[in-house]
């Protein structure tokens, strides 16, 4: 398949026009033109591409890519090592960072909140004007919460106790968002599960009374590249494969 069509396919279904991000989302880095295996991962690494090469992708999508503001205003040191092995490689990147947080079907938060049960799911967290995480119903006990949030996510959450016993309206937005405990305050929510652990937000969880977790960066971001995946397959009927290639944090 053409490596255009692909990409228009992602750029409609991600609705990356619609976000101001500093990731260059969409194409990256191109390649000879086709396309007949992608691959999908969080980060943009040279492991993860060496990866793929030997998968036999020719395309990557990833969730945190090579194109952020200026970053690539000069091609040296590890930016050079990244293009030069896409390049040398015919390997074609993707990247795609907040419309992939903020989707409603396939993005992280979403299905975070599908795994955790949440119900009558809406968007939650403002970021520079843009809603890109969720927020909706439960009615778990404290410690039932965290058993999913464990057993779902990551055994290395960090955990801060401080609210009710019952939860019953969480906010999620994966990745590194501390200070997203204070917007679910003021909403008047009673937990709040994010990505990185802060110590801005340990401090506003204990000053606001408000449950708090962090499972970790990477953990709380193969959501979407994964589920990704299955919709790529069906609707353009092309191989993908997602390879675990992160850390706990």
């Amino acid at each position: 398949m053409k490596l255009d069509t692909v990409c228009a396919f992602l750029d409609d279904f991600l609705r990356i026009k619609t976000f101001q991000d500093v990731s260059h989302n969409g194409l990256q880095v191109q390649n000879n033109g086709t396309v007949t295996k992608i691959c999908l991962g969080v980060d943009a690494t040279l492991p993860f591409f060496r990866c793929a090469v030997e998968r036999g992708a020719d395309c990557v999508i990833v969730h945190h890519g090579l194109s952020w503001g200026d970053s690539l205003a000069r091609i040296t040191g590890r930016n050079y090592d990244l293009v030069e092995f896409a390049v040398r490689n015919n390997l074609a990147v993707y990247g795609c960072h907040l419309p992939l947080d903020a989707h409603p079907v396939v993005g992280n938060n979403a299905q975070l909140a599908k795994l955790l049960g949440v119900r009558r799911v809406k968007p939650f967290y403002d970021y520079h004007g843009q809603l890109i995480g969720v927020k909706g119903d439960l009615n778990l006990s404290l410690e039932v919460l965290k058993k999913r949030i464990r057993t779902g996510i990551s055994t290395k959450t960090v955990f801060c106790d401080f609210g009710k016993p019952v939860v019953r309206r969480i906010g999620i937005v994966s990745g590194g968002v501390g200070d997203g405990v204070e917007q679910a305050a003021v909403e008047k929510l009673d937990y709040y599960l994010s990505g990185e652990p802060s110590l801005i937000g340990y401090h506003a969880a204990e000053h606001y009374g408000i449950n708090a977790a962090f499972a970790g960066h990477y953990p709380t971001e193969t959501f979407g590249v994964k589920a990704l995946a299955p919709e790529i397959r069906k609707k353009l009927r092309i191989k993908t494969e997602f390879i675990e290639f992160g850390i706990s944090v």
